[in-house]
Formats: structure tokens, sequence, C-alpha cells
């Protein structure tokens, strides 16, 4: 078999256990050409250990479920390649700012719920139409870049802010406030934003722009921030309770 070996150094500790602190397992595997660190993740529990713990599902960078540390880098590893490195040892940790379930698996609670609080859908006050509503191209454009967020939660990991403050909603979540209060389809009120006019909502980003560095599609959560700071300044000049 061609390909060369790895060491692949992966954080292990159970929560069910808290008496065993978290320590570093070794495993040493051939890598050839074109493997992802999922595809050896994968082997490694199905053929050396199966008690290795993580999460995975559509291993084309869609789910957003293997988010992970790879060498020190918020990634996918299912969009990882391992020959993409210049060392021979790749360490693997769980995601920052989450508490860890089990080795790679971490606790999205904290995530999910600043996730609900934005009420992440189309919000409509008027009758139900009786066809689809019309969207310009130009109305769909304004939001691509948010709508193509997988929620994997790579930009809450790498958020600095949320390392000193649980309370604080996080980048994934003011992402998509951005991307429903500006879909031409939504119809809440522009005082919603009050909700997040505070050291916990937009006010609290340090404009460090790890998330933007951390996702793996591009979004850009630091813009949906700005963006909400001026509609929140638009909206207390104005004094417009709509959009």
């Amino acid at each position: 078999m061609t390909g060369d070996i790895y060491t692949f150094k992966i954080l292990r500790y159970d929560s069910s256990v808290p008496e065993k602190r978290p320590e570093f397992q070794l495993y040493r595997i051939r890598v050839i050409p074109g493997l992802t660190v999922l595809t050896v993740l994968n082997r490694i529990r199905d053929e050396i250990d199966g008690t290795l713990a993580f999460r995975a599902s559509c291993r084309s960078a869609v789910c957003g479920s293997c988010a992970m540390v790879v060498n020190g880098k918020i990634d996918l590893a299912c969009r990882t390649q391992v020959a993409s490195f210049d060392t021979r040892e790749i360490i693997l940790e769980p995601l920052p700012n989450l508490e860890i379930i089990k080795d790679l698996v971490v606790d999205m609670t904290p995530f999910w719920n600043m996730y609900e609080k934005i009420r992440p859908y189309l919000v409509r006050n008027s009758a139900d139409p009786e066809k689809e509503i019309y969207q310009s191209e130009g109305d769909r454009k304004r939001i691509d870049q948010f709508v193509n967020c997988i929620l994997c939660a790579c930009c809450y990991g790498a958020c600095p802010v949320l390392s000193r403050n649980p309370d604080y909603a996080g980048p994934a979540a003011l992402a998509k406030l951005e991307r429903f209060i500006s879909d031409s389809r939504d119809e809440r009120p522009m005082k919603e934003l009050e909700a997040v006019n505070n050291d916990k909502g937009v006010w609290g980003c340090d404009t460090m722009l790890r998330c933007i560095d951390a996702c793996p599609k591009d979004v850009r959560p630091t813009d949906s921030i700005v963006s909400l700071r001026k509609k929140l300044i638009k909206y207390k000049l104005l004094g417009k309770g709509n959009k």
C-alpha cells in the first residue's frame, strides 16, 4: 500500500467520567493521497478504536456536523485534506467555547439556544397569499451570503467574545438575524432589533474577524453584525417601527 505514515493526536475525554482528565491519544495511520481527516477518523473508529467519538454526516461540507480544530485551525474534517499539512502529525481537538460531551463531540445546546432566540424563519403579518411571494433577483442577492450558513458553529468556536461571555448571542445567530430581517418577504418589525441592542448582541462583537477566518462557507458573520448595527442606528434616528 502506498502512502505516508501520519500520527493522529486526538484529544480524548468523557464527561461521564469527570475524574479522568482530558488527554491526547496517538494513532499511527498510513494515509494515501486524497484522504480527508474525516475519512481517517472513520477508519480509526471502524478498524482501531471503536470508542472514539465524533460527529459526521454528509461528508460533503453541507451538514456542518464535523467541525473541529485541526492543527490549531477550526474547520470541517470532511473538507480538510490530510496531505494539505506540512507536518505528518495531525492534532485534533473539539470546538472551543462549548462543553465536551465525549472526545470530539461537544454540547451544542448553547449554540442552538442563541439561534432559536432570533426567530430563524420568515415572519409574516399579512394574510397568507394565494401564490408564492415574489422575490426579485436583487432581493435574493442581498441575503445570499448569509443563506450559505450551514450552522456548523465554526464561528461560534472561534469567537473570542464567547470565551469570556457565554451570554453573547454569537456570530452565527446574528448572521441569521441579518439573513431574515433583510429578506424582502419577512415582515418582522424593526423594533425586534432591540433584543440585540446591547453587549450581548451586536455591540458585544470585538470585530476581530476570527469568525470570518473560521467560516467554511464565506458567510462573513462580521458583515452581518456591522449591518445590524447600521440598521439599529437608523431605526433609533428615524424612529420607524417597521422596515
